[in-house]
């Protein structure tokens, strides 16, 4: 096996600084499809990146994981995995990391597995490539990854192919795949979209059994707020390829600051509306955005937008600025909330 990574004691396992991904096509102008994102990640810790589609959320993924093509994607900044730089090391050294150090779940299952060879094979050659095991030990052990994250009768479904499985066993077998190693940092990608709501509870609670048991540090994408509200501990809102707002999860769900991420909140449909009450959509679409450069992106959405929102300051885009104990905004005219209650954050947390 691999050596790992070395990084300070208490240093965070993953650290992204200022990562920055653009498009380029011949003929074509340019895309920046992130745009100065940063933030760390703990052990034990799940962060969430929430926001619409194509708000750059997979994007930053996959630049952390290695997995953007090489032509015509630039790719700047700096990611590092337990001190190791990661932006610029070799295809060798990524293949190294990768399963062994860091690894991902995808949001489809069925696309993501091989439909042409069996689980088993799937689950085993992580093993193979990472630990020094026979391939009837690994056997041993991929029927017992399989136990662990409640696929019932793991020796029979090696030898079944992903389309004989269902969808929330595809993409528990994904997870067991992905924990094959006991990654230091593991990345899941919407791994619920597809799945109802019961099988959807299951798999978020067992990532986060996973987490807690295992020390890894959760990387959670998704556009879903409830997902959110019951797994992860820090949330960074994206939008048009920048973070706009940081916070802890429930500080961020009691005062939403930025305009967006209100209207994110304001969009959920609730139970204890009445028959008939009309769902609140933020207006417009993500393609109306404009660019950073020109003022805040969100501006040709926002009902709170000013004439400064239009406007660059100082030459620079709207800045990521201190709005707190934990927490960032990048807006000019926030969401107004009245002070909280004492203990109101602590009987939050509670609930």
């Amino acid at each position: 096996m691999s050596s790992v990574p070395g990084g300070p004691a208490g240093a965070p396992v993953l650290e992204v600084d200022d990562l920055a991904v653009t498009f380029a096509r011949r003929g074509e102008q340019a895309t920046r499809a992130v745009d100065g994102v940063s933030f760390a990640v703990g052990a034990s810790e799940t962060v969430g990146l929430v926001g619409e589609s194509g708000c750059g959320k997979s994007v930053t993924s996959l630049a952390i994981m290695g997995l953007l093509p090489r032509r015509g994607v630039t790719v700047s900044g700096s990611v590092r995995l337990e001190g190791q730089e990661l932006i610029g090391a070799s295809d060798s050294r990524l293949r190294t990391l990768r399963g062994a150090h860091m690894a991902m779940v995808f949001q489809d299952p069925l696309s993501s597995l091989n439909p042409t060879v069996q689980i088993g094979t799937q689950v085993t050659e992580v093993l193979l490539e990472h630990r020094d095991m026979s391939k009837s030990e690994a056997a041993t052990e991929a029927a017992d990854l399989l136990d662990r994250v409640g696929i019932p009768d793991p020796s029979r479904r090696l030898k079944e192919y992903p389309h004989q499985l269902s969808g929330g066993m595809r993409q528990r077998a994904l997870i067991a795949m992905a924990l094959a190693c006991s990654p230091r940092l593991l990345i899941a990608d919407e791994p619920t979209t597809a799945l109802d709501v019961t099988i959807q509870a299951q798999i978020l609670e067992l990532l986060r059994e996973l987490v807690v048991d295992t020390g890894t540090a959760l990387v959670m994408i998704t556009h879903d707020l409830g997902v959110v509200a019951g797994l992860c501990d820090r949330v960074h809102v994206m939008y048009s390829g920048k973070i706009i707002e940081t916070a802890d999860r429930h500080e961020l769900f009691a005062r939403p600051r930025q305009p967006y991420t209100g209207g994110l909140l304001a969009s959920v449909p609730r139970l204890d509306a009445g028959r008939g009450t009309p769902l609140t959509p933020i207006r417009g679409s993500a393609r109306d955005a404009i660019p950073w450069a020109e003022g805040c992106a969100f501006a040709p959405r926002c009902d709170n937008a000013q004439d400064d929102c239009l406007t660059e300051v100082s030459g620079s885009v709207v800045p990521l600025e201190y709005d707190g104990p934990g927490r960032e905004l990048r807006c000019r005219h926030p969401l107004e909330h009245p002070p909280a209650p004492s203990g109101a954050t602590a009987a939050g947390a509670a609930r």
